[in-house]
């Protein structure tokens, strides 16, 4: 196979990045020759796409800070000796987050270069010959899926944002954008993912080689998540019911929906793919930063290992799961046995823990979109339209699944309830739960259930805090921080942008 090189441009200028080797994400790295001679042939188009791909590790990276951490789900192991983190990543479980926070910048940065990326090869596919017009089709379709994801996630994090769907003319047109309406950018996502839809083929018409590309099945179950955001049930019914007939299934074991060795099985829609065992810059490492700090080899397998501590399940959600729930040994443990046979009351996210061969150098992917997400998402658009009658059928399939018994019995209101927690449950740490909030809860209702949970941690924290006391404005929600502050340097370069309320 050939390196990887990732591609990824500023909306400035071109940068070069690491070479490694990955399946259908192999390619040349375009960067070093000039746009317009390098988008000539279907091997160049297809190489851009690919490294569209390569760019969602860099963006799947950091979101468990966004989405988990700023939720009741998990929390942060302290390192007294080490307050280097105090206003980047614990910012977001304390939820004292500002315009100035690295995270915030690097994620919004990244974003932005990678739809950079994607519209610049949207632009070049249609100018090149040679092309069969299904396999076009599926590069466009990949390339406004990828599009879609990222305006999603970056509309639900900041509301209105700035809106670019073609290549920039000038490097002066980067400094003069306005955030467009969240209204607009639902439109583009909506526009791009039906599109893609009609382009993409199934899942299982994908050669071998080029399973974990994004297919039919990726787009209509984003499009549903889209709709259910929006609260247009219909649609969101009418979208997931399609995926029903696309050959999806549950996997029968849920520790098999993880395993390193079924990676894009029956049950998966879209994953982000990693490839470990290797020094090709293609790894995943989430254990070595979920793992408690100085559980060493006694979590990862490898005592050379510096686990960092973040991202550790909270006692709220370790009491979540009900008895006898098979998913909670899968996705989380209680805590680890130390080299001296101590047991250590640390919890951690288990989910992403798999053996491999090189420390910090893990095969595992990350789930963006499971079966199972649509058949808990088209229950909910079945309630809120009608009752639970005809939406047990789905939730059931993913409780029997855990070994727990089917739901009977309830009013609307009730199901709801019921689908925030099984939600919860069968979605941890796969970074939904921020967003379910903010669908499922009126801003008031999401302030009051956050700043509860946060006086209950810092009553009875979930991990010992080696002495370091919490900060007054410590586990102090507001409702403004639904949403976050749009990066202060992104303001400083250009004064068209306004910052979110509250900030």
């Amino acid at each position: 196979m050939k390196n990887l090189h990732k591609i990824s441009y500023l909306i400035l200028c071109f940068l070069a990045v690491s070479s490694c080797k990955k399946s259908f994400l192999d390619l040349s790295d375009p960067t070093k020759k000039t746009a317009d001679k390098f988008y000539q042939n279907e091997a160049q188009i297809q190489q851009a796409v690919n490294g569209a791909y390569s760019s969602l590790q860099d963006h799947v990276n950091s979101q468990w800070i966004f989405a988990e951490m700023s939720s009741d789900n998990t929390t942060v192991q302290l390192n007294p000796s080490d307050r280097g983190q105090t206003d980047r990543i614990e910012a977001f479980e304390f939820w004292n987050v500002t315009a100035t926070n690295a995270n915030i910048a690097d994620m919004y940065a990244q974003s932005y270069n990678a739809l950079y990326n994607i519209n610049f090869a949207l632009s070049k596919i249609g100018g090149v010959a040679g092309i069969a017009d299904a396999k076009k089709n599926q590069y466009i379709g990949e390339l406004e899926f990828m599009r879609a994801y990222y305006y999603f996630n970056l509309v639900r994090y900041f509301g209105p944002v700035v809106l670019i769907t073609k290549p920039l003319a000038t490097s002066s047109d980067a400094f003069a954008t306005t955030r467009a309406t969240e209204d607009a950018v639902y439109t583009q996502i909506i526009a791009d993912l039906t599109d893609a839809a009609t382009k993409l083929p199934k899942k299982s018409d994908y050669a071998a080689a080029d399973i974990g590309r994004a297919s039919k099945g990726s787009a209509l179950g984003l499009l549903g998540k889209v709709y259910l955001t929006k609260k247009d049930f219909p649609n969101a019914q009418s979208t997931l019911t399609q995926v029903l007939s696309l050959g999806y299934s549950l996997v029968a074991d849920y520790n098999e929906v993880f395993d390193t060795n079924n990676k894009n099985n029956s049950e998966s829609v879209f994953e982000v793919q990693y490839q470990g065992g290797n020094n090709l810059g293609e790894w995943s490492d989430f254990i070595d930063v979920f793992a408690p700090r100085g559980s060493e080899g006694a979590v990862t397998g490898f005592s050379t290992s510096r686990p960092q501590g973040w991202n550790i399940p909270t006692r709220n959600i370790i009491n979540e799961f009900e008895p006898n729930d098979k998913r909670k040994a899968v996705s989380l443990k209680t805590g680890y046995t130390n080299s001296a046979g101590v047991f250590v009351a640390i919890p951690f996210v288990n989910k992403y823990n798999h053996p491999h061969t090189i420390d910090g150098r893990t095969d595992d992917d990350w789930p963006v979109l499971r079966y199972s997400d649509v058949l808990l998402m088209l229950a909910e658009a079945i309630n809120e339209q009608s009752g639970p009658g005809n939406a047990y059928q789905y939730i059931n399939q993913v409780r029997t699944r855990a070994g727990l018994a089917a739901l009977s019995g309830l009013n609307q209101d009730s199901f709801r309830s019921a689908i925030r927690h099984e939600r919860r449950v069968e979605l941890a740490f796969e970074n939904d739960r921020w967003f379910d909030l903010k669908r499922a809860l009126t801003n008031e209702q999401m302030t009051a259930l956050l700043n509860a949970h946060g006086q209950d941690e810092k009553a009875n924290p979930t991990v010992d805090r080696g002495g370091v006391p919490f900060a007054p404005s410590d586990y102090k929600f507001d409702g403004y921080e639904a949403l976050y502050p749009i990066p202060d340097r992104q303001l400083f370069l250009d004064h068209n942008l306004k910052q979110n309320p509250g900030y």
